[in-house]
């Protein structure tokens, strides 16, 4: 697909289709306005008749005679008054699922050019991404491990249609960006959607390097299990116990700046499947816990994303990766191991096995000295019961860093809600025997509060953030399958530290 900007005036436009929006009010404006005069009030007559009623989402196609665009797609935007981003997102998400069953070889949307655009430049920006990422989201599909064969689009060219407003290098920017994070998500999609016999520690690495082999600035180090022995990665080596699949420690450096500027670290959980060891989960949908690597996914895709965009920033992308299996080896309720920092662990639930190859990554995250980290896994059901399926979950020692990341989520559509940490919630994972317990010891509940809690004693004085995306990172049932977040926000969140 190539994304394209048209600056021509709506009704010289030559196109195959032209995206137009319609409001509940039944008031056409701009575009819609033109195209309607200049086809003796197509549009209207269709309204008159309650073929359209403007209900966001809704989408009609109307053939067109001698015009330079051959359709028009007409699409409901709801209240004129609540348009807004998530209101546009929806309608061209709805326009372009309409257009990718037809065999229409281009389209120029119009559903931005009066409303939205022509504000300011953030605008310009916005809408052109969006549509962008919507269509990436629309088009993903997983073909790999069935025999399907891969549904190819006819329309190869879409453009944002500006209806005369000048091109500006923000569309431009939004169009770039918009490519480079929907692809990352597709790539998370595809990763965590990968069943687990073939989504392996090792197959993470070669994911890696398939990226790292694109881009000079990046520079992949694979620490494999007797590397981890002599750094004395205790905590994470106990979840890999049990598991004839060796453990990785996947480290990707990436220089995008020529200064040496301090890199920003992140940590993606890479459980490529979780039975709960010795404390064996249920079996119902537990074929689901081959997306307890999705936090390893989100780092990878958000490497490929930070690669494709060569942002002028430093990073380390750091993915432990391993799988939590039962066997006469494996790690036993009651044991007590040491992590890399030295600090000793009890391990009271072996299905609290994220936090436990976190706690080493994070360890080993320091030795960069970074300007800040941070760590996303799908770590706890608690996480959902408290958030659902719509919210990831935030934890973190900084109240700026806080501010960032739930702006980047709220710009994104990929919101986060920040939850407390303190040290009464900390005393929950007090252990008799060992430094530290890796559930809760005392009192019940705030599952997802103290698991950030046990995550905190190892990331130093460090600015750190944990995001649970227990939540988020799949769709259960007949939608099942991976959603790619938190890659939006996480990318919104690194752009604006990278350009801004």
């Amino acid at each position: 697909m190539n994304f394209l900007i048209n600056t021509n005036k709506s009704s010289e436009i030559r196109t195959d289709c032209l995206i137009l929006p319609v409001f509940e009010d039944a008031i056409l404006r701009g575009a819609s306005k033109t195209i309607n005069s200049q086809n003796n009030n197509l549009i209207k007559d269709f309204q008159s008749n309650g073929d359209i009623s403007g209900k966001l989402g809704q989408t009609r196609i109307l053939p067109i005679n001698k015009q330079s665009y051959k359709r028009i797609v007409l699409v409901g935007c709801g209240k004129f008054d609540e348009y807004s981003e998530n209101n546009y997102k929806k309608a061209i998400t709805s326009a372009l699922k309409k257009l990718s069953f037809t065999s229409h070889k281009n389209a120029t949307n119009l559903l931005a050019s009066d409303h939205l655009i022509g504000k300011n430049d953030e605008l310009y920006y916005r809408t052109s991404r969006i549509m962008v990422e919507s269509w990436y989201e629309i088009t993903y599909q997983y073909t790999a491990t069935n025999s399907k064969k891969e549904k190819k689009y006819s329309l190869s060219k879409l453009y944002f249609g500006t209806n005369g407003n000048k091109r500006s290098s923000s569309m431009s920017k939004g169009l770039k960006h918009g490519e480079s994070i929907g692809s990352a998500i597709q790539k998370v999609k595809y990763l965590g959607d990968l069943p687990a016999n073939i989504c392996t520690p090792s197959f993470l690495v070669k994911e890696t390097r398939k990226i790292a082999n694109k881009n000079k600035s990046i520079s992949l180090k694979v620490l494999n299990e007797s590397d981890m022995k002599k750094l004395k990665m205790g905590s994470l080596l106990s979840v890999t116990a049990g598991a004839s699949e060796p453990a990785k420690l996947i480290v990707a450096e990436y220089k995008g700046s020529k200064s040496k500027s301090k890199p920003i670290v992140i940590v993606g959980k890479g459980i490529t499947f979780d039975t709960g060891g010795v404390s064996l989960k249920p079996s119902n949908a537990m074929d689901e816990m081959k997306y307890d690597m999705c936090g390893a996914a989100t780092t990878i895709g958000l490497l490929q994303m930070v690669s494709d965009l060569k942002l002028p920033i430093n990073m380390v992308f750091i993915v432990p990766a391993c799988e939590n299996v039962v066997s006469s080896t494996a790690t036993k309720p009651g044991d007590i191991v040491t992590a890399m920092s030295g600090t000793t662990i009890e391990v009271l639930n072996t299905d609290a096995e994220g936090r436990l190859i976190l706690a080493d990554a994070l360890t080993y995250a320091q030795k960069f000295k970074p300007e800040l980290i941070i760590d996303m896994a799908t770590l706890t059901g608690a996480c959902v019961v408290a958030l659902g399926k719509h919210i990831s979950g935030l934890m973190t020692n900084s109240d700026s860093l806080a501010k960032e990341l739930t702006l980047a989520g709220e710009l994104s559509k990929d919101p986060t809600w920040r939850l407390p940490l303190n040290e009464d919630y900390a005393k929950q994972i007090k252990s008799n025997f060992a430094d530290v317990a890796n559930i809760s010891t005392n009192g019940v509940g705030a599952g997802t509060i103290t698991a950030g809690c046990f995550l905190q004693k190892f990331v130093g004085d460090y600015d750190w953030a944990h995001i649970d995306i227990a939540g988020v990172a799949w769709l259960e049932g007949s939608n099942k399958g991976a959603t790619g977040r938190p890659v939006a926000m996480v990318s919104e969140f690194l752009i604006n530290r990278a350009l801004n």
